[in-house]
């Protein structure tokens, strides 16, 4: 049967606005594990910032999807005032109920093989400071500490850096 076939089919794929309120479903899950009081609120309108990066002509978004249903999203772009040859990863996320499946994996490798095709050089991303599990899944793809920007005290977020044409860690 071929449905039989489709329920293992993962396909990673660029993002659609419409699907900007499933993705943002999927970010409130994913941002919720790792705030031990539960998910500060922001006032963000979660649902429209997605939209606005899946529209970004600068910007792209990848997902993950399988048998219909986004588990992992990625987006990412060059950030303002960086060169050209650098990209930001703004979000990643796999939806926790997928966790362990190799989803993320497979997320990372397709980044990563863009941001190749792109020219890309170098990548960065903040990650929370308390998010352990996933400060060790970017250090299992080869993310290290970025030098230039060392954690402040008090401050919430880690940069890591990749080289994107080396492999991963530093230059």
């Amino acid at each position: 049967m071929i449905s039989d076939r489709l329920k293992g089919l993962r396909v990673i794929r660029t993002a659609l606005p419409a699907e900007a309120e499933k993705i943002a479903a999927l970010h409130h899950r994913a941002r919720s594990t790792y705030y031990p009081d539960g998910l500060p609120e922001d006032g963000m309108d979660w649902t429209a910032a997605w939209r606005e990066a899946v529209e970004r002509p600068a910007g792209q978004v990848l997902c993950v999807v399988e048998a219909g249903v986004i588990t992992a999203v990625a987006s990412f772009r060059t950030p303002e005032g960086a060169p050209a040859e650098t990209v930001k990863l703004f979000q990643f996320h796999v939806d926790p109920g997928h966790w362990r499946a190799g989803i993320g994996t497979a997320l990372h490798t397709a980044c990563l093989e863009q941001w190749r095709a792109d020219g890309r050089r170098t990548a960065v991303l903040d990650v929370h400071i308390g998010n352990r599990r996933a400060q060790a899944f970017y250090a299992r793809q080869g993310w290290v500490p970025d030098p230039e920007h060392p954690p402040a005290d008090g401050e919430h977020h880690l940069c890591l850096r990749y080289a994107v044409g080396g492999g991963g860690g530093g230059e």
